[in-house]
């Protein structure tokens, strides 16, 4: 029971919640950009143009634009043989639709791969990470239109062509299944919501499954495009999963928590990795009263475009129950179902912890595609502060992750195919749920707060040496 030689051990990382440096070099304002702060008991605000009086923590976030060397070096030193990133969107097309990329973005880029390369670690590259071009939501509505099907086509391929050499490994669009939820709507689809709050944002069903269905069609053909001109690369998919349990063993609780699960973790999945819509989102529209508009040649791009490998974020799993007289706590994501689990701990946040909830995704998703398989994110948000001493002692964090690698060094005895683990995250960056620098997640501690302020210095936490270690022995 073993991790397989070349496992990529790592950490994880989002441009919109990392890299700052939000005007300059020729950056464009991407959606991100237009989310203002927020807290565990205060709901983030989505707003049409920058206000003075707002703070917006993707502007600086914890600043890799300036400090990308310290923090790979610190990669190095923690023995990473990955670091899953993202690339800004309008760093490199400034508006979306634009006919020629920013040479100044593109450098960028090409100095943080040769700094990866240096030290021998494997950038594994998410090519849009909640980062829609905020003049597409503007002038287009986002992913609503079919046009911007074109303009993501055109960008993925100036990555390819610039980077083919670089970068080995390609991921279309993080969590994409946040579009089956209404947050989904700014966050990941740039529909435009007017001034709202982005917990409670304006929803449309059809157009908001609409948007979905073009971005399927523009991964499956910028994974087409892959294949046929840089064949050597790896281009896969990147879903939410997030288990449901029954909360008895009733009938109708079994069958809501398979419902729910089939409609926000494995639609996505099963359309990027077989080519085509499952019969049970068909059922689903047809229940919501819409259906989604397929262009004659949607079919056949879904078709060819399937992906190379299936990659994850897990953090919790969810509980749900179908008896109205069951108290509920609003976690369920798709419905109001969600109830808490009585055999899990809970974060501040809220979030269930389960550690074996884990090895059963594992062994549900690899048994659903038979694909390898990468968890791309997981980690525990938790406010922490330095001790007395100077160091953060983050036990807590040791505790999560050691409990997560021990379920996944399960599910490859069980035969699950995993190739590679990064944690979320490697250094402390802005939550994307709350826009809190409180919900610390990083292995890397960053002086930086929810007021904007701080030095931006990084310190080691104790689990940056315990992950160090584990790396080293290449497993537990």
């Amino acid at each position: 029971m073993s991790f397989p030689k070349h496992f990529l051990w790592g950490g994880a990382s989002a441009a919109n919640q990392y890299e700052g440096g939000y005007n300059e070099g020729g950056k464009g304002l991407a959606c991100a950009d237009l989310i203002s702060g927020g807290s565990h008991t205060t709901s983030r605000k989505i707003t049409a143009k920058i206000e003075e009086e707002l703070l917006y923590p993707s502007h600086e976030a914890t600043d890799f634009y300036h400090h990308y060397q310290e923090d790979i070096a610190l990669f190095a030193e923690a023995g990473f043989k990955a670091f899953r990133m993202s690339i800004n969107w309008t760093r490199i097309f400034p508006k979306g639709n634009d006919t020629e990329p920013n040479e100044e973005g593109l450098a960028f880029y090409d100095r943080v791969f040769d700094e990866c390369r240096k030290y021998g670690i494997e950038p594994i590259v998410t090519i849009a990470h909640f980062d829609v071009p905020a003049y597409l939501s503007q002038e287009y509505n986002g992913w609503a239109s079919r046009e911007v099907i074109d303009f993501y086509a055109r960008y993925a391929a100036v990555l390819f062509e610039r980077y083919h050499e670089k970068v080995n490994y390609w991921i279309t669009f993080n969590e994409i299944n946040t579009a089956t939820l209404s947050i989904g709507n700014f966050l990941s689809l740039g529909l435009q919501v007017g001034e709202s709050e982005f917990i409670n944002q304006p929803d449309n069903l059809q157009q908001r499954y609409q948007a979905l269905h073009h971005q399927f069609v523009a991964s499956a053909k910028v994974v087409a495009y892959g294949h046929k001109h840089y064949p050597d690369l790896k281009i896969g998919c990147m879903i939410s999963y997030m288990p449901r349990y029954p909360y008895t063993s009733h009938p109708n609780d079994v069958l809501l928590a398979k419902q729910e699960e089939n409609m926000h973790s494995k639609f996505c999945g099963d359309v990027q990795v077989k080519g085509k819509y499952p019969y049970y989102a068909k059922k689903y529209f047809a229940d919501h009263g819409f259906a989604i508009e397929f262009a004659p040649e949607d079919q056949a791009i879904l078709a060819k475009g399937t992906v190379d490998y299936y990659t994850f974020s897990y953090y919790l799993t969810l509980c749900v129950s179908a008896d109205e007289k069951v108290t509920k706590n609003g976690h369920s994501m798709i419905g109001g179902s969600g109830v808490n689990n009585p055999y899990l701990e809970q974060t501040e946040w809220n979030a269930m912890i389960d550690p074996v909830g884990l090895r059963i995704a594992l062994n549900d998703i690899y048994d659903r595609y038979q694909l390898p398989l990468m968890i791309v994110e997981n980690g525990i948000g938790i406010s922490e502060t330095v001790a007395e001493d100077g160091q953060i002692h983050d036990d807590y964090r040791i505790d999560y992750l050691e409990k997560h690698i021990a379920e996944m060094e399960k599910a490859i005895d069980d035969g699950v195919e995993l190739i590679g683990y990064t944690i979320w995250s490697a250094v402390d960056i802005v939550s994307a749920s709350t826009g809190e620098m409180k919900k610390r997640y990083g292995i890397i501690f960053v002086d930086k707060y929810d007021d904007g302020t701080g030095t931006l210095d990084r310190k080691k936490k104790d689990s940056f040496y315990w992950y160090q270690k584990v790396i080293e022995r290449n497993g537990l």
